[in-house]
């Protein structure tokens, strides 16, 4: 690939610099109008941020370019799953072109990576991994997709998905899923154990859904934490939603927060309105990995979502109540170079050696553009422009 510079951008709001490409990689980083390459990208001054990363989607869900779906079933965890369960098929979920609809909504508002749980069970087994790696050959590596085979209905409840889960770690599945071992398995010394064993056995990590509240969350992640020490996991962990630990008295959040900053385990949030907050200050204080994540996008699960992670971000510091610059600078931070971990990137970044993962916005600083959430002006993945004037290319 010729290389590329991408002439007069702001990184971070700071001072114009140019961004030269080689490749797929950022190759260096010099003061602007000191930059030369065969081929140019006008930056135009624009507010220049990486590529977006949302840790937490569910990209094989979604009835996006169908008829629209109205939201049924009950409200509640094993209600949407039943509901899932009984209209999936009709609607040809999981399906490669609506999964490619929802990657290009991605890429379009800027996100460049993903890590996306995608359902393995006794009805599905392991097609929906295919359907997402095909998805994203579609794109041609444009959104960088890391799996995480999910047991949306159930582990040890469902006998045989234990099985499924173990053969998709050894077919490359980066992570293996867990879902709320005490209020829908109510085992969960069985199914933790279970998926500990997953990941001993294959060098993978884990990712589980907790959406349980109140002591019985914490009463999970007590569980969580005692098997990532035992079992030597630390740094692979993650729990997505853990809405339980903005809901436990100040004293039992101090001293989870203390053995997930000791033992490495990580946390995403969708930021959904009416949960409680996060202790998001004593996670950053003690550099608990945090990621944001759009969740589903127009699945059986819920009818919203357009897949800018920058909304997902705004509504993280609306919930969360941040007011300053830096903590807004800080929610943006979540929805991008927080995200690395979560999608195994040692560097990201508008940093040479970073994979070349750029937005170009017409924004005065971060927390302008995290506020008015403005079109993606210009997006380059891996090196190529995949969005120009807010339009995809791919």
């Amino acid at each position: 690939m010729t290389p590329l510079l991408l002439a007069d951008v702001r990184p971070w709001g700071d001072d114009p610099v140019d961004l030269l490409v080689d490749g797929d990689r950022i190759a260096d980083v010099v003061p602007a109008g000191s930059g030369t390459a065969a081929r140019r990208v006008e930056g135009r001054g624009l507010l220049a941020l990486p590529g977006l990363v949302n840790a937490h989607a569910h990209v094989d869900k979604s009835w996006w370019g169908r008829p629209w779906q109205p939201y049924g079933g009950e409200q509640t965890t094993q209600g949407r799953i039943a509901h899932e369960r009984a209209e999936r098929d009709a609607l040809g979920i999981p399906s490669v072109e609506a999964t490619v609809r929802v990657l290009r909504e991605l890429l379009r508002h800027g996100t460049t990576a993903v890590r996306s749980h995608v359902d393995v069970d006794l009805g599905v087994g392991l097609r929906g991994l295919d359907v997402v790696r095909e998805a994203a050959a579609a794109l041609d590596g444009a959104v960088e997709v890391e799996v995480v085979a999910f047991p949306q209905d159930g582990v040890v409840r469902r006998p045989g998905v234990l099985d499924l889960l173990d053969a998709a770690a050894a077919a490359g599945a980066a992570s293996v899923g867990g879902l709320d071992p005490c209020s829908i398995d109510r085992d969960p010394v069985a199914q933790l154990d279970g998926l500990c064993a997953i990941a001993e056995r294959h060098g993978c990590g884990l990712d589980l859904h907790v959406h349980d509240g109140g002591e019985l969350g914490g009463f999970t992640y007590d569980l969580v934490l005692e098997r990532v020490r035992r079992h030597g996991l630390q740094g692979r962990v993650t729990v997505s939603h853990g809405f339980a630990l903005g809901e436990l008295p100040p004293a039992r959040q101090e001293r989870l927060l203390d053995e997930l900053a000791e033992l490495d385990v990580a946390w995403t949030t969708v930021a959904p309105v009416r949960s409680a907050p996060l202790p998001w200050a004593g996670m950053r204080q003690r550099r608990v990995g945090l990621g944001l994540g759009t969740d589903g996008i127009r699945d059986l699960w819920s009818p919203f979502g357009d897949g800018d992670l920058l909304r997902v971000a705004l509504d993280f510091a609306r919930l969360h109540g941040l007011r300053t610059d830096g903590d807004l600078t800080a929610a943006v931070e979540a929805a991008s170079v927080g995200g690395a971990r979560f999608v195994h990137r040692d560097v990201h970044g508008l940093v040479p050696g970073a994979r070349a993962d750029v937005v170009l916005l017409d924004a005065e600083n971060v927390p302008d553009a995290l506020v008015r959430a403005p079109r993606r002006e210009v997006v380059l993945a891996g090196g190529r422009v995949v969005v120009r004037d807010g339009e995809l290319l791919v």
